[in-house]
């Protein structure tokens, strides 16, 4: 009896150690997260790479390609990058708010020398990641410090709804693209501006509007300025495109040129991806213009307290090479040649493009191609036209109809203006 006793108490002390060395089951802590959407530019190009057709052609992604589809290194980068290599630099980490070198030169180009709040030290500014970070740092600033509604330009590059209401703050948009001209719906955006509360955040394009590529005149961005100021509303520029526009620097810098010397303390958000070729270096800088010095400090120390918090501190390589270029004369000259170069092709796309079109026999008027400017064009062509370039002719772009320029060459131009033709006369 003892024994059976003893071997049953054997057998539980067993089975409760054996259940102790188990791992406790749960359910899992993110079952219940759903899949995201797929970034609508990202799915263009895995519907590309998946397409086998020879004829296939990618029209979606916003990055520079020569006239034979590749990638380029500027020739300004490369000899900058060679330069930086034999000096052997160290690797240590930057501080907080970038090198002050890259930053002072960086504002330069954007601002121009002759810029009043930059002469007078009226201004802050840090070293971003490319223009996403700078306006992703801006937003976080804002919300911290003086939330408020921000309006972006209907349409925008899709990032901007992400990165301001991420950041918890309410985006709605003004009107800016006028579907019927092809062009800017001027009075919309100025009726807009008026209808908006006082001292909301308006975020402007400087140049090379992405998607649409409709740019304002001078004289429109000097009513579009007098209009913002009436209502005291913040303007956020962001300046993606400087140079690769017009081939000009000082031209596409002309809405920033505007705005300052009309008294608006603007933030600034300025990227090196589009008019340098470093797409993955993520080089940038965020500026805000104050009233006056003794505000600097405080600014500049709530800035770089975010920056720490999101991602500590930049990185150099991409600063450096910028840096490099700016304040090397030969280097210097080399660069504006590498931007006129970039920009003269894009500008010859659209004429060709035109051109091809009409030789197709296409009746319509497509000079809204060559009226706009940048990287990309806003075609007019409708989602159900694209689809049929997608699957009828292997023809990859968004759905919105825009075409990045940057993937047309001389060699595809023909095949895509058959393909338009045939879409849109149907």
């Amino acid at each position: 009896m003892l024994t059976s006793s003893l071997r049953s108490l054997s057998r539980r002390v067993s089975r409760s150690r054996h259940l102790a060395a188990a791992p406790a089951r749960f359910m899992s802590r993110w079952s219940h997260v759903p899949e995201g959407p797929k970034d609508p530019i990202l799915g263009v190009s895995e519907a590309f790479n998946a397409d086998t057709d020879s004829r296939k052609l990618n029209l979606g992604v916003g990055a520079y390609r020569d006239d034979d589809g590749k990638p380029t290194v500027l020739k300004s980068v490369e000899l900058a990058q060679a330069q930086i290599v034999a000096q052997v630099p160290p690797n240590e980490y930057a501080p907080i708010g970038g090198e002050k070198a890259f930053v002072d030169t960086a504002l330069k180009l954007a601002y121009g020398e002759d810029c009043a709040p930059l002469k007078e030290g009226r201004y802050t500014a840090l070293q971003s990641l490319s223009g996403t970070g700078a306006l992703r740092l801006a937003a976080a600033f804002m919300q911290r410090f003086k939330p408020m509604k921000v309006f972006v330009p209907s349409p925008t590059w899709g990032n901007h709804f992400k990165i301001f209401e991420d950041s918890g703050l309410e985006v709605e948009t003004y009107a800016y693209y006028d579907a019927n001209t092809k062009g800017l719906n001027l009075q919309g955006l100025l009726a807009d501006i008026d209808q908006a509360p006082d001292g909301s955040a308006f975020v402007m394009h400087a140049c090379a509007h992405n998607p649409t590529g409709v740019d304002p005149t001078i004289e429109q961005w000097k009513e579009i300025s007098q209009a913002l100021k009436a209502k005291g509303h913040f303007v956020l520029v962001d300046s993606a495109y400087q140079g690769f526009a017009s081939g000009d620097p000082r031209k596409d810098a002309a809405a920033i040129e505007i705005l300052v010397n009309d008294g608006h303390q603007i933030g600034l958000s300025q990227s090196f991806a589009k008019n340098f070729g470093l797409y993955g270096h993520r080089v940038g800088t965020f500026s805000l213009l104050l009233d006056d010095t003794s505000e600097v400090a405080a600014v500049e120390s709530q800035l770089k307290i975010l920056a720490r918090g999101i991602y500590s501190s930049p990185p150099i390589h991409g600063s450096r090479i910028v840096h490099t270029i700016l304040t090397d004369k030969a280097l210097y000259d080399q660069w504006l040649l590498d931007i006129k170069e970039m920009a003269d092709r894009i500008i010859t796309m659209r004429r060709l493009l035109v051109d091809n079109l009409a030789s197709a026999g296409s009746t319509l008027d497509w000079s809204h191609i060559t009226d706009q400017i940048g990287m990309f064009c806003f075609s007019g062509m409708t989602p159900e036209q694209v689809a049929k370039l997608v699957n009828e002719h292997h023809i990859y772009l968004t759905s919105n109809g825009r075409i990045s320029m940057a993937g047309v060459t001389s060699k595809n131009v023909g095949y895509l203006a058959e393909a338009m033709h045939k879409v849109t006369s149907k």
